[in-house]
């Protein structure tokens, strides 16, 4: 179905604006606004490309997608030159997030910025999250234990770099390595590049220019796919497990010590 009718209406209520305001912005008549969003007439391929630059919406999404199911009343911009999908809801109105699959981070690198990519992601409701856009992402091998190989870590999408907290743990997408999960230090000001360590200390620390990063998403909460064994839940387990991690832990204030 296309929606392109309903979206230019939809998107004109979202920035307040009459016909008259919009068809003054965009260097039109107020009639052509009319027909556009009555049915009457389409909108021509230079017309649609004038919409989606004004809008600040691809394409394919005024034309394919309902904009107005959409949780978001704006759109995320990255540069100039893409726009994420705003938050989807369901029948209920709640709030839905796309997932990543392993299979499907396979192809994330290539398919971050297509609407068709990401409209077609499985997705979950989890209605604990606080509002913005949230994304899940799974983790491969054991750099950030102890969140194990196979689980899912649902990140919050950072809109700039000078927004990173440092020490704070992120999925990162660069172009050389794709997906990444790790603790980040913002290194911009000094050497032009972000930091990026593994709790795992058996996994080198390394850096990456901030104009290889294509995305970054600030951890939210973790999804666990497998049940912790006992044993890694004893206090020995765990003082050994911050051993190997070479966490200096401080000596314990004898004045709180009962």
């Amino acid at each position: 179905m296309i929606y392109i009718h309903s979206n230019i209406r939809h998107l004109r209520h979202l920035k307040k604006l009459s016909q008259e305001l919009l068809a003054e912005e965009l260097g039109w008549t107020r009639s052509v606004i009319g027909s556009y969003e009555e049915g009457r007439s389409e909108p021509s391929v230079s017309r649609l490309i004038e919409l989606s630059d004004y809008f600040k919406v691809p394409v394919d999404l005024l034309v394919r997608k309902d904009l107005s199911r959409s949780g978001a009343t704006s759109f995320i911009e990255v540069g100039n030159k893409r726009v994420l999908f705003p938050i989807t809801i369901n029948e209920s109105n709640e709030d839905l997030i796309e997932v990543v699959t392993a299979k499907a981070s396979a192809g994330y690198l290539r398919g971050y910025e297509d609407p068709e990519y990401i409209e077609h992601l499985q997705k979950i409701k989890l209605p604990f999250l606080p509002t913005g856009t949230h994304r899940a992402f799974p983790i491969k091998g054991e750099s950030m234990l102890p969140v194990k190989d196979g689980s899912y870590v649902v990140g919050k999408f950072v809109e700039s770099l000078s927004d990173i907290k440092d020490g704070t743990t992120y999925v990162v997408l660069t172009k050389e390595d794709g997906l990444v999960y790790k603790r980040v230090y913002d290194l911009t000001e000094k050497e032009g590049c972000l930091l990026l360590v593994s709790d795992n200390k058996s996994y080198l620390p390394f850096k990456v220019p901030t104009n290889e990063v294509l995305e970054l998403w600030a951890f939210s909460c973790c999804i666990n796919t497998q049940e912790y064994h006992q044993e890694e839940l004893k206090l020995s387990s765990i003082a050994q497990m911050l051993q190997d991690l070479r966490i200096e832990l401080k000596s314990i204030d004898p004045k709180l010590v009962v």
